[in-house]
């Protein structure tokens, strides 16, 4: 099954609305719409950027799409600072992202969380890019693709294999995080094959095979084309260079199999 790739900007906690609006148009212009065809493009901005995106986005018929960078697993009530998918929904919302090992890290969120996050996204229409990956212990010890498999199976827990067929799985190193060092192709390859394996065991074959499995870390414009090129990576979860809106264009272009903008 050929699966389309994904190229997904996660922008973290940088730029404010205005800046939100000056990058995504810079986007919008670098890449015309014929890549559209080859590649799904998507921002993750800041929660307080995505009224403004949603009006750039709609007013300018942009067939880039957005997504949130977290997703609360409740849907209302006394729960301060959390975001509903179901507000996330009203605003357009396309994907929300999950147990980005950046909230594992600094806000302690673990695989029985990240599956509740899962849920509530899908229950709103959203579709979760639900984040793994190891620390460099874990890789140094050999451990690393038992460690995925296993986060994996905890953090799609109590999932459907109809839910499961509705998800992006992220494979994100967190050693080669904003760290400049990048995994190898193989590296991601090895694992993205593994997660697509431990998917076929959890749902079916058929569903496995359409599951788009991103890789993150340290991903730019000169890496990003070996890292798609594998077999079982659909694309990239994009930090740094997501905020440059040249270079995120230009690996768009490169998942899309060129030419260059």
């Amino acid at each position: 099954m050929a699966r389309k790739p994904l190229i997904a900007g996660n922008w973290k906690m940088n730029l404010n609305h205005f800046e939100a609006i000056a990058l995504v148009q810079k986007i919008a212009f670098a890449l015309p719409d014929k890549y559209f065809d080859k590649v799904d493009v998507t921002v993750i901005p800041p929660f307080t950027d995505l009224r403004s995106v949603q009006t750039l986005v709609d007013g300018d018929k942009l067939r880039l799409t957005y997504g949130a960078q977290d997703v609360s697993q409740h849907d209302s009530g006394a729960y301060t600072g959390e975001i509903s998918g179901a507000f996330l929904a009203k605003l357009g919302v396309t994907f929300a992202v999950v147990g980005h090992s950046e909230r594992r890290t600094y806000h302690h969120e673990d695989d029985a969380l990240v599956a509740a996050k899962a849920a509530a996204a899908l229950k709103h229409g959203l579709t979760p890019i639900v984040c793994i990956g190891e620390q460099l212990e874990v890789r140094e010890a050999g451990n690393h693709v038992e460690f995925n498999v296993n986060s994996l199976r905890g953090s799609l827990a109590g999932l459907s294999a109809e839910q499961i067929s509705q998800v992006v799985i992220a494979y994100e190193p967190v050693w080669a995080i904003g760290t400049g060092r990048v995994a190898s192709a193989a590296d991601a390859q090895e694992v993205c094959a593994a997660i697509r394996a431990e998917l076929a065991e959890l749902a079916s074959k058929e569903i496995a095979a359409g599951v788009r499995v991103l890789y993150g870390g340290s991903v730019n414009a000169k890496n990003v084309g070996e890292i798609v090129g594998q077999t079982d990576v659909d694309g990239a979860l994009v930090g740094g260079a997501s905020l440059d809106g040249e270079q995120f264009a230009t690996l768009s272009a490169i998942a899309a199999g060129g030419p260059l903008p």
